[in-house]
């Protein structure tokens, strides 16, 4: 019974789900609109579940600083930067630049924590990096017309956008790592770091500028979809990767974990009947081969 690596693979099937639901809302109601409405359900869907399940206990309050900044940094930023992508560069493009955290935390775990980084996995992350770039140049053909392939302003910005979100979970996970370390409640830790992401966001709209206003009217769909994906994302989502580490083997978790572009392909053609180009599925598969390399060596 392979249930750890089943439930770790069910893990980035949702996870390839909801950047395709999100799609739409996002692009209804702008990235910052979008994602503090979806931020707040998560954190209302989390405190609930800690409250049920306990493990506020656990947090201790030397944790509340780093949980803190790891939140602000991780998600209110990265999150945010990741639904700005979405919204240029769609939900193709936007799954393989966030796939470059895993090789960023392997190389911030080298430099900042002085953990070892072996020859193998240098070859990993050149991979994973090999594929995003594959994808990005060459994955669309000039017969798919869906609006989900097309990148709107200019691309240089989408992809610097997708590597900041991708660097603040990097930067988020790394500084979070020595709490969870302690013994931390993995849903206890992550109802902190969302709530603090979802009151940064709250205070953003806040403000008296146009582009962190709604860009769309909120109706019962759109909100219905931002709970869906929330709840499928945030919530199923992180329940079967942290089951998935509670028994099965890390290297052999995270590697499923990271399909989640190559899953996100035929998600895409069943969606728009478009075949995705070779290209894609070419880089899509580097990067889980290198996820492979990063993970399990």
């Amino acid at each position: 019974m392979y249930i750890f690596e089943a439930a770790a693979l069910g893990a980035a099937t949702l996870w390839a789900l909801t950047g395709l639901l999100s799609a739409g809302p996002a692009q209804h109601l702008g990235a910052i609109a979008f994602n503090c409405t979806r931020m707040v359900m998560v954190t209302l869907l989390l405190c609930i579940w800690v409250a049920i399940a306990g493990g506020w206990n656990t947090i201790g309050n030397d944790h509340l600083v780093p949980l803190v900044l790891s939140g602000v940094i991780g998600i209110f930023a990265g999150d945010t930067a990741l639904f700005l992508t979405l919204n240029r560069m769609g939900p193709r493009r936007t799954a393989m630049l966030f796939s470059l955290n895993a090789p960023m935390s392997a190389i911030l775990g080298w430099l900042v924590l002085d953990e070892t980084l072996t020859g193998i996995q240098s070859i990993g992350i050149m991979t994973i990096f090999a594929g995003v770039l594959l994808a990005i140049r060459f994955g669309k053909r000039k017969s798919q017309l869906h609006k989900w392939e097309n990148i709107k302003g200019p691309v240089w910005i989408g992809i610097a956008l997708g590597i900041t979100a991708a660097l603040s979970q990097s930067v988020g996970s790394l500084i979070a790592r020595p709490v969870m370390e302690t013994g931390a409640d993995p849903v206890a830790a992550s109802s902190i770091r969302v709530g603090v992401a979802a009151l940064c966001l709250v205070l953003l709209t806040r403000l008296p500028f146009s582009w962190v206003k709604p860009a769309g009217r909120f109706t019962v769909p759109v909100v219905g979809i931002i709970a869906l994906s929330g709840m499928l994302g945030m919530g199923i989502g992180m329940t079967l990767i942290l089951f998935a580490l509670s028994g099965g083997e890390v290297g052999i978790v995270a590697t499923l974990s990271a399909t989640t572009p190559a899953v996100m392909l035929p998600m895409m053609w069943w969606r728009t009947g478009e075949f995705p180009a070779l290209a894609a599925w070419a880089g899509a598969v580097l990067v889980v081969a290198g996820s492979a390399l990063l993970f399990a060596f």
